[in-house]
């Protein structure tokens, strides 16, 4: 087979295109890495491969950046702490309670905020509504209870230590249960954690 030279010029761009492209694809999870060393960004896609959640129903891109500031998230956007990051299997609970945050923001609905900020116990669903503790507020606690409810390992440091944690608010099977309810995606109540 000949290739004409034009058609052979578009192959080896789009390759090199997709060869560096900067966006990975755990479990359907669809981000892009603004920062970070290799090692670093692999802690990003081993944290979320050793959750049994299904990143994939995040709506959009996530630009995941990483670099020296408090771990937080925004609609479409993640920043991590590098040094978080060094340490290794300790930081995937965090990846994944950031990554939890990107469901809240893409498809909660207001009903949806209403029913967990109930069920997990909260006082209010997040920062709009200020002097409360981070355990106060259901977006927090919504984003512990996932990273835990898919990913109950000992190593997770969202696991609860009490009935009072934020990620304790729901035995990980009820909360597996509604959230599969709410997104219309049975298979999420139907996977355990590893």
């Amino acid at each position: 087979m000949f290739l004409r030279p034009r058609t052979l010029v578009l192959l080896i761009l789009a390759f090199a295109v997709m060869a560096s492209a900067p966006a990975a694809f755990a479990r359907g999870g669809n981000y892009a890495f603004d920062g970070g060393t290799s090692a670093q960004r692999a802690q990003v896609d081993k944290a979320l491969n050793a959750s049994s959640f299904d990143w994939s129903v995040i709506r959009g891109q996530v630009t995941v950046h990483i670099g020296r500031f408090d771990s937080h998230a925004s609609a479409g956007e993640i920043w991590l702490d590098a040094r978080l990051l060094d340490s290794g299997r300790f930081s995937w609970g965090v990846v994944q309670h950031e990554f939890a945050h990107q469901i809240d923001f893409s498809l909660l609905t207001s009903e949806n905020r209403v029913e967990l900020e109930r069920l997990l116990g909260a006082k209010a669903w997040c920062w709009d509504t200020s002097g409360l503790q981070h355990a106060d507020y259901g977006c927090e606690r919504f984003a512990c209870t996932l990273a835990w409810a898919y990913w109950q390992n000992g190593d997770n440091c969202m696991k609860p230590a009490s009935k009072h944690d934020e990620s304790a608010g729901m035995t990980p099977a009820a909360f597996r249960a509604t959230l599969a309810r709410m997104l219309g995606v049975p298979s999420l109540k139907l996977r355990s954690g590893r």
